[in-house]
C-alpha cells in the first residue's frame, strides 16, 4: 500500500511527518499497528529488558573479584583488566548468538584451573558471545510492537536491563567473591541465566512483523511459546501476515555508511566508552584511594550508578513521548512547518545531558585523583548514572524512529561500535593514568566527550534532510 501523502509534501517543498504504516485486513478495516494490548507491551519489554540485563552482566560481576583472580591465577590486576577488554571486543562483534553459549561459558569458568589462564580469556570470549545479541533482539522486539509516541517510555524501562547492570554486578559479585569465593560467580551466572531462558521459552512470543505482521498471525514450532497467554484473544488463524512488511538486506552493516547514522554511533560510542571505563576503574580506584573498603564495600559503591540509571531511565523514557506527542502535534497544528523534525525532537535537550556529563567525568577524576571524602565521588557518580542513560535511551530511541524497519541491525551496529570502543578504552585507561595522572585523563575523556557537542547540532540541521534522500531512495528502489 502506498504511504498517504499531504497535499505540501506533493508540492516539492518539503516532508511531511512519517505516516504510520496500517495494514488493511481480510475486510479493508485499518488493523492497528499492534494487537498487544499497552500492558501486555509493557510485559513483553519487561521480558526482553530482563535479557537484556544480561548482556553486561558477565563483564561486571566480577569486576571486585579481579584483585583475588589475580592471587589465583598468579598474574597482575592489568594483565586481569584483558579479561574486561576481551570481553567487551567480542561482545562488539558476536551479536548473533544464544544464553545456551553464556551458560555453558559460565560452567567451563567456574571449574577453570588457576594454572590455565589463557582458558579464561578464551572462556570469557564465549560469555561475550553467548549475551551480546540480547540487546540488538530486545530492541528488535520494541520497534516491532511500538509507536514512535510511545517508543520513549519503552526504550527508558529496555535500557534499565543493559545499563543498571553493571551497577548492581559488582555488588552481588563483591559479597559472593568475599563470602564464597570467586567461583561462586560463575555459578550464580548459571542459575540466572537458566532461569531466563526458561522465562523466555515460555512466555515471549514472536514479533518480528515480517513474520507475524502485527502480531495477529498464528506461527508454530518454534515461533509459538510454550504458554502462549499474550495476545492469544486477538490473533488470527492465519498463516501470513495480512501486510507483510519489506524485508531489508540481510547485512546489518550496510547502515553504517547513513551519515546520520555513523554521526549518532560515533556520540553514542563515545559516551559509552567513557562511562564505562568509570564504572571499570570504580573497583580498583576507590580500592587504591579508600583501602578500608572490604570487597563488598567495592561492590556497594557502584549502587550510586546505579541509582541515578533507574531515575534517569524512568524520567527521560516518559520525557521523550511527552515531548514527541507535543512537538508532533505543534508540526500538526502549524500551517508553515511541512517537516516533522524528528531529531530535533529526540535531541533538543543533548546539549545539557552532555555537558553535566562531561563535568561529572572530569570532576570525578580529580575527586578520585586528590582523595576527596568518598562522598563526592559517590554523588557524582549518580550524575554520571543519570547523565549516561538519558543520553543512551535518548540515540538509541531516534536510531529505532529513523530505521523503524531495521531496529535490530540499528541496535546490533550500536553494540558493536560501543562495545569496540569501550574495550580499546579500558584497555587504554591504566597506561593513560600512569602517563597522565587520573586527573588529567579523566579531564582528557571529559573533553573528548564535549567535543561530541557539534555532532548532534549537524544532526538537527541536517538528518531530516539525508533521512529523506535515504527513504526517497528506498521508494524508489
Amino acid at each position: 500500500m502506498a504511504e498517504p501523502k499531504d497535499a505540501k509534501n506533493e508540492s516539492g517543498t518539503g516532508p511531511v511527518p512519517e505516516p504510520l504504516r496500517i495494514p488493511l485486513g481480510d475486510a479493508g478495516v485499518a488493523e492497528p499497528y499492534s494487537i498487544f494490548t499497552r500492558k501486555e507491551k509493557w510485559f513483553i519489554v519487561g521480558m526482553v529488558a530482563v535479557a537484556g540485563f544480561y548482556s553486561p552482566l558477565p563483564a561486571n560481576i566480577y569486576l571486585p573479584a579481579i584483585p583475588k583472580l589475580s592471587e589465583a591465577f598468579g598474574k597482575s590486576v592489568e594483565l586481569l583488566n584483558l579479561t574486561v577488554t576481551a570481553f567487551l571486543a567480542m561482545q562488539g562483534i558476536l551479536f548473533l548468538v544464544c544464553l545456551t553459549v553464556l551458560i555453558g561459558a559460565c560452567v567451563g569458568i567456574a571449574v577453570c584451573p588457576t594454572d590455565a589462564f589463557w582458558l579464561l580469556i578464551v572462556l570469557r570470549c564465549l560469555q561475550a558471545a553467548g549475551c551480546a545479541s540480547t540487546i540488538a533482539l530486545g530492541a528488535g522486539v520494541i520497534g516491532d510492537i511500538s509507536t514512535p509516541e510511545e517508543r520513549g517510555g519503552f526504550f527508558g524501562m529496555f535500557n534499565l536491563g543493559p545499563m543498571i547492570s553493571p551497577c548492581i554486578a559488582p555488588a552481588i559479585g563483591g559479597a559472593l567473591s568475599d563470602k564464597l569465593g570467586w567461583r561462586s560467580i560463575f555459578w550464580f551466572l548459571i542459575v540466572m541465566a537458566v532461569c531466563c531462558l526458561l522465562f523466555i521459552l515460555l512466555f515471549l512470543p514472536e514479533t518480528l512483523r515480517n513474520l507475524v505482521g502485527n502480531g495477529s498471525v498464528t506461527l508454530g514450532g518454534v515461533y509459538t511459546p510454550l504458554v502462549p497467554v499474550v495476545g492469544r484473544s486477538r490473533k488470527k488463524q492465519r498463516t501470513t501476515p495480512s501486510k507483510p512488511g519489506v524485508r531489508p538486506s540481510i547485512n546489518p552493516f550496510v547502515i553504517l555508511v547513513y551519515p546520520d547514522v555513523a554521526i549518532t554511533l560515533a556520540f553514542t560510542g563515545v559516551v559509552y566508552a567513557v562511562n564505562n571505563t568509570v564504572v571499570t576503574t570504580v573497583a580498583s580506584s576507590f580500592a587504591r584511594v579508600y583501602p578500608w573498603l572490604s570487597e563488598t564495600a567495592l561492590g556497594l559503591c557502584y549502587l550510586p550508578t546505579g541509582f541515578g540509571m533507574i531515575v534517569g531511565s524512568t524520567l527521560t523514557g516518559k520525557f521523550l513521548d511527552w515531548d514527541y506527542a507535543r512537538i508532533k502535534k505543534r508540526v500538526e497544528e502549524s500551517d508553515g512547518v511541512l517537516e516533522f523534525p524528528k531529531e530535533y525532537a529526540r535531541l533538543r535537550t543533548m546539549p545539557v545531558l552532555l555537558v553535566l556529563f562531561s563535568g561529572a567525568v572530569i570532576a570525578w577524576g580529580f575527586c578520585v585523583d586528590k582523595g576527596v571524602h568518598i562522598a563526592v565521588p559517590l554523588s557524582l557518580q549518580v550524575v554520571l548514572g543519570y547523565t549516561s542513560i538519558s543520553i543512551l535511551n535518548t540515540t538509541m530511541t531516534l536510531m529505532i524512529d529513523i530505521l523503524q524497519t531495521r531496529s535490530s541491525a540499528a541496535t546490533a551496529c550500536t553494540n558493536l561500535v560501543r562495545c569496540l570502543l569501550a574495550a580499546l578504552l579500558v584497555g587504554l585507561i591504566d597506561r593513560m593514568t600512569a602517563a597522565l595522572r587520573v586527573s588529567w585523563s579523566y579531564v582528557l575523556l571529559g573533553g573528548a566527550c564535549a567535543l561530541m557537542l557539534p555532532l548532534m547540532y549537524i544532526e538537527m540541521k541536517f538528518g531530516p534532510k539525508w533521512r529523506l534522500t535515504r527513504d526517497l531512495k528506498s521508494i524508489e528502489d
